[in-house]
Parts: C-alpha cells; sequence; structure tokens
C-alpha cells in the first residue's frame, strides 16, 4: 500500500512538472522552427528541420539589450546590498528605537503594487530629469528587492551569537568594524540570496522599464523583446530565440546558487 502511494505521488509530480515546463519546451522548439512551418497545422510538436536563423538575429539585434539588462541587474544587486546590509544590521543588533514599527512598515512596502510605484516614480524622476536613464532605472528596481533584503538580513543576523559581538567590543571594535569583519562574513548565504533575488526582478522587470526608460537610448531586454514582437510578428522563431537567450542567465544562477539560497531564506529562522 505504502508502494502504491509512493508511486502516485511520483507519477502526479511528473505531470505537474510536465505541464509547468512545457511553456519552455515550446518556447525552445518555437525558436528553432522554420519561418514557414511556425503556422502548420497540426503544429510541428519538434523541430524536424531546425534552423538557427532565430538566433542569428538575437545576436545581431540583442546584444546591446542583454548588456543593459546585465548592467542594470548588477548595479540593483550593489545598490540593494549597500543599503539592506547595514539597515539588517542595525535592526537585529544595535537595539534600534521603532524597529518594529520599521519591519511592519517594509512588510507593507512589498504590498504595494509595482505600477504604482511606476507612476510615483515617473512624477519624479521628471522633474529630477531622470528619465530614460539607467541610474534611474537602477534606482527603481532597487525598491523592489531592499525591503526583502532587509527583512532577511535582520532574521539572519539576529541569529548571530552575542558572545562574538561582546569579544569584537573587548577587542576595541566600533559598530562599523564589527559590521564588516564580523558579521559581514558570517552571511554570505544571505549576501548570495539577496543578491539573486535582486538581480533576478532587475533582469525581469518590465513595469518599470516601460513606464521610465521607454524612449531610452539603452534598454532592457524585457522592453526590447516587447518592442521587437511589435515589430517582428512574422517571426516567431526570432522572438522565441531571444526569450531563450534572455532565460540563460536566470537559469544559471540558479542552478549554481541553489544551495546557498536555501541557507539563506531559512537563516534564523531556528534559534539555538
Amino acid at each position: 500500500m505504502t508502494e502504491r502511494k509512493v508511486w502516485w505521488k511520483t507519477a502526479l509530480g511528473l505531470v505537474f512538472t510536465a505541464l509547468m515546463l512545457f511553456p519552455v519546451y515550446w518556447m525552445v522548439n518555437v525558436s528553432f522552427t522554420q519561418t514557414r512551418d511556425l503556422r502548420a497545422d497540426p503544429p510541428h510538436w519538434f523541430p524536424w528541420d531546425p534552423t538557427f536563423e532565430g538566433y542569428e538575429a538575437v545576436f545581431a539585434q540583442q546584444l546591446p539589450a542583454l548588456g543593459t539588462s546585465l548592467l542594470i541587474g548588477l548595479g540593483s544587486v550593489l545598490l540593494t546590498v549597500v543599503i539592506a546590509a547595514p539597515a539588517g544590521y542595525a535592526l537585529a543588533l544595535l537595539h534600534l528605537r521603532g524597529g518594529r514599527t520599521l519591519n511592519f512598515l517594509l512588510l507593507v512596502a512589498q504590498m504595494i503594487p509595482a505600477v504604482v510605484m511606476a507612476m510615483g516614480f515617473y512624477a519624479v524622476y521628471n522633474n529630477l530629469g531622470l528619465l530614460n536613464t539607467i541610474p534611474g532605472l537602477i534606482v527603481a528596481d532597487s525598491t523592489i528587492a531592499v525591503p526583502f533584503g532587509v527583512l532577511l538580513f535582520t532574521a539572519f543576523m539576529s541569529g548571530i551569537p552575542r558572545e562574538l559581538l561582546q569579544a569584537a567590543r573587548v577587542d576595541g571594535a566600533g559598530a562599523w568594524r564589527t559590521f564588516w569583519e564580523i558579521v559581514m562574513p558570517m552571511s554570505r548565504n544571505s549576501v548570495l540570496t539577496v543578491s539573486l533575488f535582486a538581480f533576478l526582478w532587475a533582469w525581469s522587470d518590465f513595469i518599470f522599464a516601460s513606464t521610465i526608460n521607454r524612449n531610452g537610448d539603452l534598454i532592457p531586454i524585457t522592453l526590447s523583446i516587447y518592442n521587437y514582437i511589435g515589430n517582428n510578428t512574422t517571426q516567431w522563431n526570432a522572438i522565441m530565440a531571444t526569450a531563450v537567450v534572455a532565460s540563460i542567465p536566470a537559469a544559471i544562477l540558479l542552478v549554481i546558487a541553489q544551495r546557498y539560497v536555501a541557507a539563506g531564506v531559512t537563516a534564523g529562522a531556528i534559534k539555538d
């Protein structure tokens, strides 16, 4: 009876996994399909006569957008960690007044729809002259990751043994030296987790890009794909090839950082 239950659970897991991964497979399939076969009826479930013309179009036209997204992602990671790590340290270990209230406000900030924030950024950037600029988009994307980063750093740093901090004070270390030399090295998993999520949010952002960077000289890959669809509605192999190439960096990062993310997300959940 137990083996039968296990078998059914495995079968259901495989079915649900296949359903969730089918759009990814179809994206890859179409990216290799000849233009003349895109409207075949019934559709080709496998690219029997594959072509690389879609990928040739990607590398000929989309490399600037991929580079822009990489720049925005790395900038968002840097800004998020620079703001979130000291804030988490202060909330967790420096006993700030109003810490609980600030944590509550950070939770509320994560519930604000991105569309509402984009409208606010548009009004502010219009007055500051930051519309259609890369720094403006980096700041906007970081606002999504910073609250999450502060909460995660706070949860992890709250579990750091107080004996280590007291020993640092005895040795004459101040708050900043303790932060850089003791707390941050111990927070490696949390730093990697926050960095990964900040990069993925910035890499996949479309709302901020389409609102405050629509007419910029350099646009991210999400906005480039949107424009590409409007200009090439008959070249779906090129559109899907662009989507495949844009998905590769995120997939590689998730595979490489998987165990660090698991450790970082659960950090601080259990205390001795």
